[in-house]
């Protein structure tokens, strides 16, 4: 089993920056994708930005030049860098993991984190 822990969330002002880490343990395939997604009140989650253990970042279109996605995989770390955070991306961030095969995901792999809360208000 794979335990995702998030932590860096917070309240922060229009405009400003943080950064999401996401520690994961277990038993973690050296082939995997780890990422990021986040839910507002009353919405569906919706994904962010993601990253393979070979270095093949994907992002969200409306994260794209604000949000960066990094990873050590040394430590089994993922980050996700926020900057000129809106409004609108206040949401509860979640932490996603799962293995890669040759065929792509591995179906009832994925596992999440508990979720942190970020909120953008002046």
């Amino acid at each position: 089993q794979v335990q995702l822990v998030e932590s860096g969330g917070g309240l922060v002002q229009p405009g400003g920056s943080l950064r999401l880490s996401c520690v994961a343990s277990g038993s973690l395939s050296s082939a995997n994708v780890m990422g990021w997604y986040r839910q507002a009140p009353g919405k569906v989650r919706e994904f962010v930005a993601s990253l393979t253990s070979g270095g093949a970042p994907n992002y969200a279109d409306f994260v794209k030049g604000r949000f960066t996605i990094s990873r050590d995989n040394a430590k089994n770390t993922v980050y996700l860098q926020m900057n000129n955070l809106k409004p609108e991306d206040t949401a509860v961030y979640y932490c996603n993991y799962g293995e890669l095969t040759i065929a792509g995901f591995r179906v009832g792999s994925e596992r999440w984190g508990q979720g942190t809360q970020v909120t953008v208000s002046s």
